[in-house]
């Protein structure tokens, strides 16, 4: 809530530098900013980024899920995700097969800071956050009962194209016919897949195939060029892959090789093994928080519309627990798992809603104590209850 009252209270001034800058109505964002979100210096396609402003939507658009406080949907979320979207719209331009494009684009450190860095076509790194933005800016318009404006949206991001794949092995490029040139410490052009979630295991075939391919492609490249957010970012990759042996070594290589004694990450590899031929040691965060985020996708998911525990564990984890980590829809969780099986479940619902919690026992039989067992369907894998405000419901192995 911090980081997000932060940007609200200081977008006056990110207001002004996008009709300064851009020229166009809506607001954007700088990439590199002072305290005042003033810009300051930087890398050119980065720190001038036209999606900036759609990436740090995202976080104002989870802590709506994670609280369903209406009163933030109302007076900060939507307006700051409207705003972004009237900024995406005036800035894309159609070409002549109707489609719109960006006249520049890049893919966050590709290239660093070279003329290469700017991209003849859209990035699947601004593509990704510009459809995501045209997309929940209609779901939120649409629970605001603000139909026109929703339908808007959607007309809107149906005139973008789609994400750019490989013909052959359908991974995910940074550009149409622009592959992953070899290592590279950012995986920006996998911003659909996470943290945005339009990619999705749970699509399906279609979409587990982009997943495997794109993740296939980083393993073969290597990791000479990476740093440590990069392992950590992995784990997340992996996590929502449902590789839990992937996501565990990802975080065991971050936290062994590229952080201090004091836990700091540190950015280059510390240790000789050859994760990382940087050696430098810059403190930054990112490192830590996606460290910290890839263990809880492992843990628990929830991102599309289905909650799930223990979604991405390795095998060797036989014994594990959480208890209070949230879920969007407002749902606080806590869970056990012993001997390689989940033995129970409880679910804290803070705002009520439905509740669709992918079943953790398989066949299994379970009790449910604190709703009537007639109360709780089933809808293919998921247990659906409709919970009232401040219900707890514990699902329990029998």
């Amino acid at each position: 809530m911090g980081f997000v009252a932060w940007l609200w209270d200081t977008q006056a001034t990110a207001r002004a530098w996008t009709k300064r800058f851009f020229g166009l109505p809506g607001l954007n964002v700088p990439m590199t900013a002072d305290l005042n979100q003033a810009q300051i210096g930087g890398w050119h396609q980065y720190t001038h980024s036209a999606t900036t402003g759609a990436w740090l939507a995202h976080h104002f658009y989870l802590h709506w899920r994670y609280t369903m406080d209406r009163q933030f949907l109302r007076d900060r979320a939507f307006p700051w995700l409207r705003d972004v979207s009237v900024f995406l719209e005036a800035v894309t331009e159609k070409g002549p097969d109707g489609r719109r494009t960006l006249p520049l684009s890049s893919s966050p450190e590709i290239n660093d800071n070279r003329l290469e860095a700017w991209f003849p076509t859209i990035t699947n790194y601004d593509l990704a956050l510009i459809r995501w933005t045209f997309e929940k800016t209609a779901e939120l318009a649409d629970e605001l009962s603000r139909n026109d404006e929703a339908n808007h949206w959607r007309r809107v991001l149906s005139e973008m194209p789609e994400l750019a794949t490989d013909s052959n092995s359908g991974k995910l490029l940074i550009a149409e016919d622009y592959p992953l040139p070899g290592s590279h410490r950012h995986f920006s052009h996998l911003m659909a897949i996470h943290p945005l979630g339009l990619i999705r295991w749970e699509n399906g075939p279609s979409d587990q195939a982009i997943i495997n391919a794109s993740l296939a492609e980083l393993e073969e490249k290597g990791t000479g060029w990476w740093t440590g957010y990069s392992f950590s970012w992995l784990a997340s990759l992996a996590a929502r892959a449902r590789d839990g042996a992937k996501a565990e070594r990802a975080l065991e290589i971050f936290s062994t090789a590229f952080c201090l004694r004091n836990s700091f990450h540190c950015n280059g590899d510390q240790t000789d093994k050859g994760y990382s031929k940087f050696r430098y040691r810059p403190f930054t965060l990112e490192g830590n928080f996606a460290a910290a985020a890839g263990l809880q996708e492992m843990l628990l998911q929830s991102y599309s519309g289905t909650v799930r525990v223990f979604p991405a564990l390795p095998k060797a984890w036989q014994n594990v627990s959480f208890e209070k980590l949230r879920a969007e829809g407002a749902f606080v969780l806590s869970a056990q798992r012993r001997a390689g099986r989940t033995t129970s479940v409880t679910i804290v619902a803070e705002k009520g809603g439905t509740l669709r919690l992918e079943n953790p026992f398989g066949v299994t039989s379970h009790r449910v104590i604190g709703a009537s067992t007639e109360a709780v369907g089933v809808e293919g894998d998921a247990l659906v209850l409709d919970m009232s405000p401040g219900q707890t419901v514990t699902f329990r192995r029998r």
